[in-house]
């Protein structure tokens, strides 16, 4: 297919400009000649292919220039506009044509067939012009770009004669394929530069009210507590920005998503800095198992935020929608444009009112927060002093033992390694490999103390004491929510707190919580699993295999693995022949599962025919259904 080339698009605005121009000051003689009376309108049979799409254009902006007229302001912050039922307009009926309104004294050089090519040529490139908005409405951006290329490759060779009714006809395509091309590049406009201006810095009523709240006396005292822990985290999150060409202000997208906590959770059980669900956390490559949850990691999760962010750009191309993306997902923002995409010019504003009401927050409360760090002063937070960041190192550890153990062998505190370790779910090392974090100045001492380390297996972590605390429910909580959370059962719960209806907890309820500070799953596997997992599969290690990734691939558990093969270390070596448990349906579906990044072009079958997988397979590893869409950039679990 014929692509413009790159430099040729350079001049794309210039050239654009000068067309629209030229364009424009044919356009009043042509339609004082050519234009029809008020009560000529076209008949349906007669119309050529140009001619039916130009007259729905023209139905569908007389209906958004009459919704726009009927549209008032409203002081509601999430009032939205009734829209038109379809079957009640009024539709002009049509009538016959006047032929002589489009006679020429002009004639073809040839024959009556030659105009019949002319409008051929018309037609097809009407109809690459169509394919490019299919494509644009998909997010293949670059796709849309050469169905617009091939459209006006075949209008700049179009010969017309000077006949009014194929000039008209080409020039209004020339006008709607140069109007596409502005939307696209509009589309790519704020692009991932990491200049400070990226962030179109809106200003309207919708924002200003986020200010207002935000600087309230509650709201106040929350943003100061953020800005004061954004300390220990930022500086990370703006070296990685700076790395992958994002625009520093995203730094501060953890402010609103979790007020700079790292153990933050929503009622959604979204955790961490940036507020990951476990899906989408593992869609980034978060590992998530009872000793650790990625998702909780400040530096894995704000890498892993970064790729998402990305790939939401190459979908959306401005900012603001991306971060609407973020926080809803880009399923629904790409219903919501496909269900207005007429007027939609990638500009999150044209979307506000049909998102959900949190996501149609998000983003001003987000443009809010960066209007008050630009005027701190203003808002009397000019004093404020933020947390510095701790300076670390990391040192593999492969024994199974307490943080507390740990922090007393290096006369260290253990909230101290907790707070540098917060993915450790248990205060608990796992019982293979583990990148541990410890104070700079600490390290050495480490390395040189580390056989003094108790050992803990897990069946003395089972023993350890429970202590008592006390959560009082919030709104939104759950029993599942506040069992995940402590790594209890709700069963748990109930049993404890003689709750009579699991399925109510009223807010403000005081819970008493038995915790023993270990994951919820430390136990020895039941018979069931034992009948379960019967087989045994003999596999020789290969270069970069550790106990949980083979754990993974055969879902077991590293310690099964461990325990039946009689291991003293966690370590493993190229050739060692181990025994694995393992259940051989899922040992088939989830064998050397890998990521692909959809591209251009895909389709589910073609992905599925690449990998040489079942499609229905590739559908239910990624939770997707035949009808589903996909777009370039999202990521699937393949073979």
């Amino acid at each position: 297919m014929i692509q413009l080339s790159e430099y040729k698009r350079s001049l794309l605005p210039m050239v654009i400009s000068c067309m629209v121009l030229v364009f424009l000051s044919g356009c009043a003689d042509f339609h004082k000649k050519n234009s029809l009376p008020p009560e000529k309108v076209l008949n349906a049979d007669d119309l050529t292919l140009y001619q039916l799409e130009m007259a729905d254009k023209a139905d569908s902006l007389d209906q958004l220039q009459q919704c726009s007229s009927d549209t008032s302001d409203s002081s509601d912050f999430f009032s939205f506009n009734n829209e038109a039922d379809p079957s009640e307009l009024d539709y002009p009926q049509a009538v016959p044509i006047d032929d002589e309104l489009y006679s020429t004294t002009d004639s073809l050089p040839e024959n009556d067939s030659a105009g019949n090519e002319i409008q051929s040529h018309l037609d097809e490139a009407l109809e690459y012009y169509q394919a490019s908005q299919d494509f644009w409405q998909q997010g293949e951006l670059d796709n849309a770009l050469q169905a617009l290329d091939q459209s006006y490759t075949l209008i700049l060779e179009i010969d017309t004669f000077d006949l009014p009714k194929f000039n008209q006809q080409k020039d209004d395509l020339r006008f709607m394929i140069s109007k596409r091309i502005l939307e696209i590049y509009t589309a790519r406009h704020t692009t991932a530069k990491g200049n400070h201006n990226a962030i179109s810095l809106v200003l309207n009523s919708h924002v200003q009210k986020e200010i207002d709240l935000l600087t309230s006396e509650k709201g106040k005292s929350f943003f100061e507590n953020a800005y004061k822990r954004s300390g220990r985290y930022r500086p990370y999150i703006v070296s990685e920005l700076k790395k992958s060409g994002l625009p520093e202000e995203l730094s501060w997208l953890p402010l609103i998503e979790s007020g700079f906590k790292v153990n933050a959770m929503s009622p959604a059980r979204a955790l961490g800095l940036w507020q990951f669900i476990a899906s989408t956390g593992h869609k980034f490559g978060l590992k998530r198992d009872k000793y650790v949850d990625e998702r909780l990691d400040p530096q894995k999760s704000t890498r892993a935020a970064i790729e998402y962010l990305k790939e939401l750009h190459e979908i959306f191309g401005d900012w603001p929608t991306v971060l609407a993306a973020y926080n809803c997902g880009e399923g629904r923002v790409l219903r919501t444009i496909r269900d207005q995409n007429v007027n939609y010019l990638d500009d999150f504003w044209d979307l506000y009112q049909r998102l959900p009401n949190e996501t149609a927050r998000y983003v001003p409360k987000f443009l809010a927060t960066i209007h008050i760090l630009n005027n701190m002063e203003k808002y009397g937070m000019s004093d404020i002093i933020v947390d510095q960041p701790t300076d670390f190192e990391t040192l593999t550890i492969t024994k199974q033992a307490y943080l507390k153990d740990v922090a007393e062998t290096i006369n260290l505190q253990e909230k101290c390694l907790v707070d540098l370790n917060p993915e450790l779910r248990s205060r608990l090392l796992p019982p293979f490999e583990y990148t541990l974090k410890v104070p700079a100045d600490r390290k050495d001492m480490l390395l040189a103390r580390i056989n003094d380390i108790p050992y803990r297996p897990q069946q003395e972590a089972k023993k350890r004491p429970s202590q008592v605390i006390y959560h009082q429910v919030r709104s939104g909580e759950t029993l599942s929510t506040i069992a995940d959370r402590y790594n209890i059962t709700v069963n748990e719960i109930v049993r404890n707190n003689k709750i009579s209806k699991a399925n109510h907890i009223a807010v403000g309820r005081i819970l008493k919580i038995r915790h023993s500070g270990t994951a919820a799953g430390v136990s020895t596997a039941s018979s069931s699993d034992n009948n379960q997992e019967s087989k045994m599969v003999t596999y020789r290690v290969r270069q970069g295999d550790s106990l949980w990734t083979l754990a993974e691939r055969y879902d077991t558990t590293s310690e099964k693995i461990y325990k039946l093969n009689g291991l003293n270390s966690a370590y493993l070596t190229t050739g060692q022949v181990l025994k694995i448990p393992a259940v051989q349906a899922i040992q088939v579906t989830k064998a050397e599962l890998k990521i692909y990044k959809v591209k251009n072009g895909d389709s589910i079958a073609k992905i599925a025919s690449k990998h040489k997988m079942d499609m229905s397979h590739l559908l239910a590893l990624n939770n997707l259904k035949k009808n589903s869409t996909i777009y370039p950039g999202q990521r699937l679990y393949v073979r």
